[in-house]
């Protein structure tokens, strides 16, 4: 049973893929920061100023958008056009900008970069819009294969399908996710984008500046867009609005999936599929595997280390036995952990050291096998003699953890605090060092109320020989507000 679940509110969308019962992805969007990227606009020309080659276009913000000349589709060659989305700019030497466009002129344009501080959002006249599997440049005549597919059978498969189903021309460029598709998947794709540019060529005609003629899905649309696939079961929502609107967006582009959205009628949808709880776990540092063992993930800037521990586990037989079981389980659970917790980067997977060749052979290939089912792309290196397994995983959004997490501001994101022991001797050491300067009898510490509970027990005796030393006394003041490495110290009368 797989599930595509959706969690929709005023100030958050979530959507979960379920597959049989287990959490295997997870996105998340705040409603606030929904991305003004990708939106297009029928816009006015409010200004041009020659010194810069650049225009303001009003198209309906809160601040005139910024259009740079090299940004303003003109007749470009086929040879001009790059092959990713990111690189449709032609480089070549562009005609003036007052000799490419007027005041007062209406033109269509769409957002590249989100508006910043005073500036106004930056625009382009290229167009792109995304689909599952290709991006369609409507301005562009050209068919191309991302850079990132490598195999050079693969990107003359995709090329000659799309030439196929492109005869007269047209920007349509596969994206890494068309890898291995079928060209019954592409075209479903490519009357998809060409629906949605009709749309918007309709809407222009009747439009006046300063007008929206399209808006970036956003994460409901978007989700259903590229997680939708036949061996679904349902596709499931718990708010009536959002319904309403899959309903409509499956019906007009992917009917084929209509019969599988249903509304939830529960009371919370996350909670009766399971998720919330997957959830709370996906970043937590120690993931429980079946028969006791379990899982350490740490993830840094550099890289992600996971460490597989046998735990509770003891088996029954013999510690090769042991060390097999968890080393299996824990490929399985590695594999769905990478995808629910969209960790990125370099990974380094320690695996419990194996004396038999044949045992990392075996542990290496059910690690492949499992990993195959992840739509990222990944690249691994056979298991080491020490148990280690160097790979990749293509980073595709920001991880879950950092998505539903923010730094502790206690340890700045170190996921350590020094030692109350530590605190305490820092904290003797400055006492002593100014109490030539002190003039009265009498000595208050201000501490965390961890740190005054040590000094009123284990450290005790500490306290009594910092008070003979400097000859004062000294009472401790507990601070609710501190900072357990903060403390205070004061001379009193």
């Amino acid at each position: 049973m797989s599930s595509l679940v959706f969690n929709c509110s005023p100030y958050q969308n979530r959507v979960a893929l379920v597959e049989e019962a287990r959490t295997v992805e997870v996105l998340v969007e705040e409603r606030r920061d929904a991305s003004l990227v990708g939106n297009i606009y029928k816009g006015r020309v409010t200004r041009i100023l020659p010194g810069m080659q650049a225009a303001f276009v009003d198209v309906g913000l809160e601040r005139a958008a910024f259009l740079y000349v090299g940004d303003i589709a003109v007749p470009r060659t086929k040879n001009e056009v790059e092959t990713t989305l990111s690189e449709t700019r032609a480089d070549a030497v562009q005609k003036p900008i007052q000799h490419l466009i007027d005041e007062g002129q209406e033109l269509m344009v769409q957002v590249a970069k989100e508006p910043i501080g005073t500036k106004g959002a930056r625009v382009t006249n290229h167009v792109s819009i995304a689909g599952r599997h290709l991006v369609y440049m409507p301005t562009v005549e050209h068919v191309g294969v991302s850079r990132r597919i490598v195999d050079d059978a693969e990107r003359l498969r995709l090329k000659d399908i799309l030439e196929t189903l492109v005869p007269k021309g047209g920007g349509f460029v596969a994206r890494t996710a068309a890898e291995g598709r079928s060209i019954e998947d592409l075209e479903a794709d490519l009357e998809f984008l060409r629906q949605i540019w009709n749309d918007i060529l309709l809407k222009k005609e009747g439009a006046h500046a300063p007008f929206s003629l399209y808006e970036e899905f956003d994460l409901v649309l978007r989700a259903v867009r590229d997680m939708a696939r036949p061996e679904l079961d349902e596709i499931v929502v718990d708010n009536e609005s959002a319904f309403r609107r899959l309903k409509d967006f499956m019906s007009r582009f992917m009917p084929r999936y209509v019969d599988k959205l249903r509304l939830h009628t529960g009371t919370e949808i996350f909670s009766d599929y399971g998720i919330e709880e997957e959830l709370q776990r996906a970043i937590a540092r120690q993931v429980w595997l079946p028969s006791g063992g379990y899982l350490i993930i740490d993830q840094t800037e550099a890289l992600t280390s996971i460490d597989v521990n046998t735990g509770r586990y003891v088996g029954r037989k013999n510690l090769h036995e042991t060390i097999l079981k968890t080393n299996a389980e824990a490929s399985q659970e590695i594999a769905r952990q990478l995808r629910l917790r969209n960790i990125g980067g370099i990974i380094i997977v320690d695996f419990i050291d194996m004396e038999e060749p044949a045992y990392r052979d075996q542990i290496y290939t059910d690690f492949s096998l499992a990993l195959e089912k992840d739509p990222a792309r990944t690249n691994i290196t056979k298991i080491s003699e020490l148990g280690l397994i160097e790979m990749t995983r293509k980073r595709t959004r920001e991880s879950l953890k950092r998505t539903l997490c923010e730094p502790c501001f206690y340890c700045n994101g170190s996921g350590l605090t020094k030692a109350r022991s530590t605190v305490i001797s820092e904290m003797f050491r400055e006492v002593a060092a100014f109490s030539n300067q002190f003039s009265y009898p009498q000595v208050k510490l201000r501490v965390h109320p961890r740190v005054a509970e040590r000094l009123r027990q284990e450290d005790r005796d500490l306290l009594e020989d910092l008070t003979q030393r400097i000859e004062k006394d000294i009472s401790i003041e507990v601070r609710e507000d501190f900072h357990i490495e903060h403390f205070e110290f004061v001379n009193l009368p």
